[in-house]
Parts: structure tokens; sequence; C-alpha cells
């Protein structure tokens, strides 16, 4: 029997730990299932996870976030090894960064294995330095603790011949000067930074949720003195990934919800001298009509429809465009009122919105004190808001105006299912000021 020493029996009894924590939560209770019970003991589990470890891969830039069914290769690239240009990028990272996997969804438990901690760092890079006690916790055996963990260790690893897909984006550059000669040609493929955009997620969720803004902008409404920085993104849009399965992406993109930020790429536009009117109306959408570039937007695609185009790409390549652009347009409208109202304008008796458009548009009143006077009031307010389902509802208001105003324009034939299209353009495209991950299909 080999005796382990203290750091290596360390190592055994937090390998130990993951696997019985594994195997209860797949008997839940259920102790007579010999069987099931018999594939978590200690080595048969790692055998099998040492097997399976080849089904998923330890990378940095991921190929499917660009086309769910790209059958390429992604790619890990350590951020220090990257070239350092002035320009942001995942260079920037340096040793702050999140590894993505991808591959066979039900192999993530392996991954989730290699990142358990033993003195402060993950079995995998205890693993990737072969580590001797770390070997002689995993089996007594050498030779089979060498196979483990060069199994293990092949999460990270590089294909001979990177390949593309169809699927994938793909571009040439020109190097030479002969474009009509194929050769001249240098094949480009841009591929999704996971690692950088998990980055921007986390920095993007502080800054809407985090405390220390909370507290800015705490003081900013009882004007009161405050010695920290305050920041904000506006202008935001949030592109989903991987649909009700953002775990067909990656690990990283599911652990976001499919949620991935993209930074405004615009000037800023705040027109403050035409104050959007929220008192003493019933809904804002009768003012949507008159934001920004809504009504020319609007126009154009009455006149896409009314012409009965040819069902083509090029049709639906337009008619997307243009429901996207009124989306978006939602969107500022939207960011447009919360930054010219005071939070907490709802309260007033003179608002007469329906409650969906108040938690839409007066999201910071749940960080004010209920008042003594109006208490149920305001506890309803913040459970309706932490319950999450009022962006389905404001979804609603969105299509029946959409709807209204292209009977308007001549189109008699809008009805129940083009409703419920811009219901799922609108939970799509706009920006949701919601902690909660939004679902893209769940409009009735």
């Amino acid at each position: 029997m080999t005796i382990l020493t203290a750091r290596a029996s360390a190592f055994r009894s937090a390998i130990t730990a993951f696997i019985e924590e594994r195997r209860d939560a797949k008997l839940k209770g259920n102790n007579t299932d010999i069987e099931t019970a018999a594939k978590y003991e200690y080595t048969t589990w790692l055998a099998d996870a040492a097997r399976r470890v080849n089904q998923i891969q330890a990378v940095t830039h991921v190929l499917k976030a660009t086309h769910p069914d790209a059958r390429g290769s992604s790619l890990h690239l350590t951020p220090n090894n990257l070239p350092q240009h002035h320009e942001i990028g995942s260079h920037l990272l340096g040793d702050a960064f999140a590894e993505d996997i991808v591959g066979n969804a039900a192999a993530l438990d392996v991954f989730k294995f290699l990142k358990t901690e033993v003195e402060g760092k993950r079995l995998f890079d205890w693993m990737q330095e072969a580590d001797v006690d770390l070997q002689a916790a995993l089996s007594a055996d050498v030779e089979t603790a060498q196979e483990w963990i060069q199994a293990f260790s092949s999460l990270i690893r590089a294909e001979s011949q990177p390949a593309s897909h169809v699927a994938a984006k793909q571009l040439y550059w020109l190097l030479g000067e002969e474009p009509a000669d194929d050769d001249e040609y240098h094949l480009l493929q841009p591929l999704f930074s996971s690692s950088l955009a998990h980055k921007v997620h986390a920095d993007i969720q502080d800054v809407r949720f985090g405390e220390e803004n909370k507290l800015a902008r705490q003081a900013y409404r009882e004007k009161s003195e405050y010695d920290g920085e305050y920041r904000d993104y506006r202008g935001l849009v949030v592109r989903k990934l991987g649909g009700t399965k953002p775990q067909n992406i990656s690990q990283l993109n599911s652990e976001r919800g499919g949620v991935n930020y993209l930074l405004a790429s615009l000037p800023p536009h705040w027109n403050s001298s035409e104050q959007i009117n929220v008192l003493r109306v019933e809904s804002v959408f009768n003012r949507f009509y008159f934001f920004d570039d809504v009504s020319e937007l609007l126009k154009a695609l009455s006149s896409l429809l009314l012409s009965d185009p040819e069902a083509i790409k090029a049709t639906r390549e337009k008619r997307e465009a243009l429901e996207q652009a009124l989306g978006q347009q939602l969107a500022l409208f939207g960011e447009s009122i919360r930054f010219a109202q005071e939070p907490g304008w709802s309260r007033h008796p003179d608002c007469r919105l329906p409650q969906s458009q108040r938690l839409w548009l007066d999201p910071e009143r749940i960080e004010l004190p209920v008042r003594q006077d109006h208490q149920a009031e305001d506890e309803q307010f913040n459970a309706d808001y932490q319950w999450g389902d009022w962006p389905d509802e404001v979804a609603g208001y969105f299509a029946n105006w959409l709807n209204a105003q292209l009977h308007k324009s001549g189109l008699k034939t809008v009805g129940d299912v083009e409703y419920k299209h811009w219901a799922k353009q609108a939970v799509i495209e706009a920006h949701w000021p919601v902690p909660q991950q939004r679902r893209a299909g769940g409009v009735a």
C-alpha cells in the first residue's frame, strides 16, 4: 500500500470530494442504485473522465460564435503571447483571462473537475506541471497516473492543420498587386474572442448592478458627497448567441446566458430639448413614432411590404434590417427616457402608464426606499421587476403599435402572425435593463 504525503493526501481529498458530490447529485438519495454508484468509484470515474476529456477543448477564440453550424477550428491563444498592439484587444487581458470550453456539453463535468483548486491553483495547472504529489494522488500505478495527466493536459491542444468552414466568416486579403490572380490573396478568418467578451461582460454587469455604482447613484439622488467613481455604458445592444441552447456555442457563453454586449459605435445623441412626456399619458408608444428615425424606418418598412416583393434572400435581408433598426430605436427610446427622468418619477400621481412600461422606463426606482404611505404599491413594483416577465408585455405593446401603424399605411393583412414576429423582434433587439436572462422566444 502506497503511503501518501500530506500534500498528496490533500490532492486525493479534493478529488474524492468532487467525485462524491457528483455521485450524490446523480443518486439523489437513492443509495440502492448500485450500478450508478459504481460509476463514481474513484478509479472508475477518473479513467472515464480521462477518456472523455478529448471530447472538449480549452480555447480563447470560439468559431461557433460566428455561426452555430460552423465545423472548423477554435483556437487557444494566450494573451501574453499575442502581438501587443496599441488597440484594445485580447492581448490586454494578460494573465487575467478566462479559458472557454467547446465541444460535447455532456463532458463539461470533466472541465469542472479540472477547475478544482488545491493550494490556490487548478488541478489542470498542476497537471500541466506534472506535479508528483498529484500524480501519486491519482493512482498508485505510475504509468496509469502519467497517462491520465497526459490526457487531462490535452484539454489545451493545437490542431496540426487548422480548418475553416463555409459557415465561418472569411475574407480574402490581397497581398500583391494583381487582383485577378487568385494566388495573390491570403484567406483571413476573424474569430470571436470569447475570453475578451467574458471580461467585457463582467465589467458591464458590475457597472449596471455593482455595489459601487449603486452607492454613486444613491448619492446623486440624495445630493450628497461621494468619493468613488461612477461608470456608465450607454446605448448597449445585446447579441444573443445560441438561442435557447447557449451551451452549444461554448461554456462561457452558457455562463453569460447567451448574452454578449455590443458597445455603441456611434456618437452620443441626447436631445434634451424635446423631453418625452411620461405623465398624463396612457402609453409612451404614442410618442415613439416621433422619436429619432422611427417615422422614416416605418415608412420604408411599409413601402417594402406594400410593394409585395418577391420572397427572395435580398427581400428578407432588407426587411430584417428594417425590423432590427426599429428594435434598436426602441432601445434608444427607452434609454433616452431613463436618462432624462429622475429615478422614481413613475411614483408621481399623474403617471398613468401600465406597470410594465413603468418597470421598463424607471428601473432604478427599485433602489429607492419604500414609502410608508405607499408600502404595498412600492413592494409590488419591486416584486414585479424581479419577477422579470414585464419585457414580454412591453414587447406586446410595441407589436400592437407597429401593427396599427402598418394598418394605417394601407397594409390590411397584418394580424396575429405579425404581432408575434414584431414582439419577438423587440425582445431580441431591444436593450432591457433587467438582471435576469431574457428569453428570446418567450412572447406568447
